[in-house]
């Protein structure tokens, strides 16, 4: 315990010396957490909507108001016709056409069913879907608002029943409370990860390693000296993201603390394994941070940060098995938001535990050490 202690001295002068490392460890959380909790926002707001109103009508009237009235449009109204208003959604100055065809309020009353036509920029498709949702539900509203007045005239006494939706975990339906713990993964892993095996590749650039490697110093002495440090920082990190995460963000914490850095402890054995691994295959900075960045890349857009890891290929998930960004990004949204408890999250946990096993074992196999 005494040479641990004496290498760990070592590694925290050595860390705090570094001017790369230490805005990495206090500028970039704040950084990340302020603005890409805010930037990484799939809600979609003020959609420019064109509405080509050929029929003129109050029942026509009466749908326009319910686009009006939604915070997510910006509604226009254009010529009658609908050459003009195509012509601003192929200039981009339109996000979509909403068409009422002539005789919209004639069908609607006498045949009980008319059309409409909905143009929409799907240049992106994740907006152009959302944009194609909220369409849906408002015109669903609208129909059920008629089907409902129909009724009434028809049988004035007849009870109606009311359909009220509630939303477990996020009631708000806050997308940033659903980004966050996201966000907490990647500041974990990038301490955990890429500053392991940047500062120990660092080592190797000037030299030191060499000295360090014919001492008398054991080999798991100087691996734990190396990694207890960044252990120590990731969990900083974690309670750090959790603490502007309540204050901030308003964070909901539902689940167990246990449990919590429970699994972080474990998340963070295989992160700093990785970065151990990518240091014993690389022989500078420049390599390290190139495969760091490609994996840590690749982990990410396959982790169900931004959209749910369910809907990808089946290839795709069971290639995932192997990202362990996607086990935590799980555990952490479920102990937090769903209150799981670590029972709950116990196929994550065993499954990052055998990962670290066999990370490590990589990693002291292809390490060298001479005395």
């Amino acid at each position: 315990m005494r040479t641990i202690s004496y290498i760990l001295r070592k590694e925290f002068t050595q860390i705090f010396r570094n001017k790369t490392m230490l805005p990495i460890i206090f500028v970039m959380p704040i950084v990340q957490l302020v603005v890409l909790v805010f930037a990484a926002n799939m809600e979609l707001k003020n959609i420019d909507m064109t509405v080509v109103d050929r029929d003129k009508s109050l029942t026509s009237q009466r749908l326009i108001a319910k686009f009006i009235g939604s915070p997510y449009y910006n509604v226009t109204y254009s010529e009658e016709s609908i050459d003009k208003s195509v012509d601003d959604l192929y200039a981009d100055k339109s996000d979509m056409i909403l068409n009422i065809p002539q005789n919209f309020e004639r069908d609607l009353h006498n045949y009980k069913t008319a059309d409409l036509q909905v143009l929409i920029n799907a240049i992106n498709n994740t907006s152009a879907s959302l944009m194609n949702a909220y369409t849906n539900s408002i015109v669903m509203d609208y129909n059920k608002d008629i089907i409902v007045e129909i009724t009434n005239k028809k049988m004035p006494q007849t009870a109606t029943f009311n359909i009220e939706s509630s939303f477990w975990y996020n009631p708000e339906l806050n997308y940033k409370i659903y980004m966050l713990p996201g966000i907490l993964v990647v500041l974990v892993t990038v301490i955990g990860m890429f500053l392991t095996a940047l500062n120990l590749v660092r080592e190797k650039e000037i030299g030191t390693i060499e000295q360090i490697n014919v001492t008398p110093i054991k080999k798991h002495h100087l691996l734990i000296g190396k990694l207890v440090p960044f252990w120590i920082i990731g969990m900083f990190e974690l309670v750090f993201g959790l603490s502007i995460g309540l204050l901030f963000f308003h964070l909901p914490f539902e689940g167990s603390v246990i449990a919590l850095f429970g699994f972080g402890t474990i998340y963070l054995l295989v992160a700093l394994g990785i970065g151990l691994f990518l240091s014993t295959i690389t022989e500078n900075q420049q390599q390290v941070m190139f495969l760091a960045y490609f994996f840590m890349l690749t982990f990410i857009l396959m982790s169900g940060i931004f959209t749910p890891a369910d809907s990808m290929p089946d290839w795709a998930q069971t290639v995932n098995h192997i990202n362990p960004f996607y086990y935590f990004i799980r555990a952490i949204r479920m102990i937090l938001l769903k209150g799981s408890s670590f029972a709950n999250v116990l196929p994550e946990a065993l499954s990052l535990a055998t990962y670290a096993l066999v990370i490590f074992s990589l990693a002291l196999w292809k390490y060298k050490k001479t005395v």
